[in-house]
């Protein structure tokens, strides 16, 4: 299983690229940011650091949309920085959420997710691609390689996600919600005629090493990991909203936890202590979030790995990012 680092693009960049280097070092294997340009800066030019400073370390968006940018746009940036540092990136794109509603604007349909996508990968890849009726083709790109993998929460997502997506972004650790939502993937992939061992399944999470099992470091680790259970509440509000309370396509398991809700403030967005997380109960955050000592994280992990998770990717957005590193540098990673 590979490890991933996602981290918010908080200014001074310096910063985010000496953590990112830290954890090439550590052992993980992928390096990911949020997208959201009015929140935090621009991910992509300290993407450019990041690859400069590092020699494996895969970088991408987690997750970019098909809105902010125009796609020619997107793919260019994705191929310049293969062409600089060699086939290093990967997209990780959905509707767009944080980015979208906080300039008033709406996520993308669906329909416009998936002809993005394909856009995005023929550009980048050095095809030609027709992107809203005029041709294009960057003709500089000489053997471009660049995966696409999608978040998503919703049935007809999911079912997007397997018949189109290089991988599968599942924003929680629930092992319970994971085994459903990747089985309807991999049977939409399956039903497209792809095979469906070739979609990479990557979990996104919090996590948050404790030095032992005492209520107390569990309480603090919970505190600074519930704001997790607020931005996926997001999504599934908008579940809620298109498909009804108790929808037979929606898991209760995923959408009971959000009755209590009241709004969502985006400037505290993604960050510990967010007042607008409060209605999150503790067994959420313990079930989405990877929270307790070594050993625990790493029983957790072999369960999502034994239902197909190829990555894990943790969110370090807490108190214990350098900490949280090194740890699974020296007592996660080694046994995975």
């Amino acid at each position: 299983m590979d490890i991933g680092l996602v981290l918010q693009t908080d200014p001074p960049a310096r910063l985010l690229i000496e953590r990112m280097v830290r954890a090439e070092q550590a052992g993980f294997s992928h390096g990911w940011t949020f997208d959201s340009v009015v929140l935090w800066q621009e991910p992509f030019v300290i993407h450019s650091r990041i690859l400069a400073a590092t020699e494996r370390l895969r970088v991408g968006t987690m997750v970019t949309n098909p809105s902010t940018r125009t796609w020619e746009v997107t793919a260019s940036t994705f191929a310049t920085l293969n062409d600089m540092y060699g086939n290093r990136t990967v997209c990780g794109i959905g509707r767009g959420d944080s980015a979208m509603r906080v300039a008033g604007r709406k996520p993308a349909t669906l329909a416009r997710l998936s002809e993005a996508m394909h856009a995005i990968k023929e550009l980048a890849e050095g095809r030609t691609v027709e992107v809203d009726g005029t041709e294009m083709h960057l003709p500089w790109v000489t053997d471009g390689e660049l995966p696409v993998w999608m978040g998503a929460y919703g049935p007809k997502a999911l079912a997007l996600t397997g018949r189109q997506a290089d991988g599968f972004i599942l924003q929680l650790a629930d092992p319970y919600l994971t085994e459903y939502m990747i089985k309807a993937v991999r049977t939409a992939a399956a039903d497209a005629g792809r095979d469906p061992a070739d979609l990479t399944i990557c979990v996104a999470a919090p996590a948050y090493v404790t030095a032992d099992d005492s209520p107390e470091a569990f309480a603090h680790a919970r505190e600074q990991c519930r704001w997790f259970g607020g931005m996926v509440g997001n999504h599934v509000a908008d579940l809620v909203d298109h498909y009804g309370e108790h929808s037979d396509l929606v898991p209760e398991a995923l959408t009971a936890y959000i009755k209590d809700r009241h709004g969502y403030d985006y400037s505290h967005h993604g960050r510990a202590g967010n007042p607008d997380t409060a209605f999150v109960p503790d067994e959420i955050v313990d079930r989405f979030c990877l929270i307790g000592t070594p050993a625990a994280q790493i029983e957790k992990l072999e369960r999502l790995r034994a239902l197909g998770v190829d990555q894990f990717a943790l969110y370090a957005m807490h108190d214990a990012v350098e900490q949280t590193i090194d740890a699974y540098g020296s007592d996660v990673i080694p046994h995975l």
